[in-house]
């Protein structure tokens, strides 16, 4: 991720509404959510506004959008948010990596993969 890129991501990331957005998006994890489903959790926004927000986000590229039958559903871009995480990290330690322990600690994922059936 370059500069310019980062810049756009956390222009898009300074408003409330949309901050709520992308982490709501991924929280919902790679399948998504519809539309609707955004704008109720996040309390009720116009469809206008909701659609406002959604495409500023797909601009910064934070988020990505596919149909669904009658459905417009939205995702979280993770590769771009870990960029943009690396982005911020590129630098961090400078030959002191206590520095960087907190940051790369709250990083990590709580949630376990599910393991997998075996059938005998």
């Amino acid at each position: 991720m370059d500069e310019a890129q980062a810049l756009a991501a956390f222009a898009a990331l300074s408003q409330e509404t949309r901050l709520r957005i992308v982490r709501l998006l991924v929280q919902a994890g790679p399948e998504g959510l519809a539309a609707g489903a955004i704008g109720e959790a996040i309390g009720g926004a116009s469809s206008s506004r909701l659609s406002f927000h959604l495409a500023h986000l797909e601009q910064a590229g934070l988020a990505r959008s596919r149909r669904e039958g009658r459905s417009i559903i939205y995702s979280a871009v993770y590769p771009a948010l870990s960029d943009l995480v690396a982005f911020l990290m590129k630098d961090c330690c400078n030959g002191h990596p206590d520095v960087c322990t907190p940051a790369v600690a709250a990083l990590s994922c709580s949630c376990e993969p599910e393991a997998e059936e075996t059938h005998a």
